[in-house]
Parts: C-alpha cells; structure tokens; sequence
C-alpha cells in the first residue's frame, strides 16, 4: 500500500508545538496498516518537525529558550531580512531541526516510545498554517 496526503496544522504562534494528534486525525489510513513507514515532510523553510518529550509542556517551553538563544534574532549580522526580524534565523532553526521524519508503524499505530510525541516547530512570529505532505508505506492486516 502506498498513500499520499496533504495536511494542513492549523496556524500556531512562535514556539514548539505537539502535532502528533492533528497528524492522525490526517491519517485514518493508519489503521489498517500492519507493518510500514510514514514519512511526513513539511512544506516550509521556516518552521521544522521533530520528535521529543509529549508529555510536560515545559519542555516544548525550553526548547523554544534554547533555539532563541542558540539563533538570536534582531542582531545586525544577517542580511537576509526581506520578511522581518525573525525570517532568517526561522530558516537557521528550521535548517538545524530539520523538515522531514519517518516513523515506523506497527500494528494500527505509530511506534512512538511511551514519552515520544510530533513537533512542530513554529519559528515564525506569524508563520500562518503549514502544510505537511504524509508519504504512508505500508502492508495492511
């Protein structure tokens, strides 16, 4: 079985969000599919994907801390600023984490760990809502 579909998250402020759920929602497929492979890849050069801790929102609230004292915005170094302050470090964050997963699946479900769950990381200050292109590979039951 091969599917392709496009999701779109709806529109988040700046900061690292948990998707995991608005992804599935996506993706009834999913269900049916024993063993396989999602790929998802987000159409966006200012925002990234990964995967962390999907239970405390402190630690989407740190990794945001982080990211903005790792690419500091507002300094006089960057040229490229054509859509603001905060449009070339959101493309220095997005390059760092990366646009694209696979994640396995395994009986019905993504095989995720316990304490794993889907970012999105929004590094625009009004980054609008973002498309995801979801790639599912799979053999049903």
């Amino acid at each position: 079985m091969w599917q392709q579909t496009l999701i779109t998250l709806r529109a988040r402020p700046r900061g690292f969000h948990l998707v995991t759920d608005e992804l599935l929602a996506g993706l009834p497929e999913i269900k049916a599919c024993r063993v396989g492979l999602l790929h998802l890849w987000l159409q966006h050069t200012s925002a990234s994907l990964t995967i962390n801790e999907n239970a405390d929102p402190a630690v989407r609230r740190d990794f945001e801390r982080f990211f903005n004292r790792l690419i500091p915005q507002g300094t006089d170094d960057y040229e490229h600023n054509d859509e603001g302050l905060d449009d070339l470090p959101a493309h220095f964050k997005a390059s760092v984490l990366g646009c694209q997963l696979s994640l396995p699946i395994q009986a019905g479900r993504l095989a995720l760990g316990t304490w794993q769950g889907v970012y999105l990381g929004e590094h625009r200050d009004h980054g609008g809502a973002r498309n995801v292109l979801a790639t599912l590979h799979g053999e049903g039951e």
